[in-house]
């Protein structure tokens, strides 16, 4: 699903990541996150895909909200998981968007 943005500037957090192939529970704690996400003060919206890697962009109204959800104690569970169980690799891109347009 494409997510409905507000008008720019807002920002987006770019998750690019490739799983090792020990990624039991994974998709459990995925779907966590994206519920627990949604209640977040300043989230905005996510869109995410994975093939042989997976991108999930969240997108939010300041950068003050997207520290807010660094720091949330569930996310806080699934980033260790994350680091020690699942991802073989990971990039994290925050980005300030200044311009957006659609079809």
């Amino acid at each position: 699903m494409i997510a409905d943005t507000p008008n720019a500037p807002y920002y987006a957090v770019i998750f690019t990541s490739k799983l090792n192939l020990n990624h039991i529970g994974y998709a459990e704690m995925a779907e966590e996150m994206e519920i627990e996400v949604k209640n977040q003060a300043g989230f905005l919206g996510l869109e995410s895909a994975r093939n042989e890697i997976g991108i999930t962009i969240s997108y939010w109204d300041s950068l003050e909200s997207i520290a807010n959800w660094k720091a949330n104690i569930q996310h806080q569970k699934a980033q260790h998981l994350g680091r020690t169980q699942w991802y073989e690799k990971y990039t994290v891109r925050i980005c300030k968007v200044e311009r957006e347009y659609s079809f």
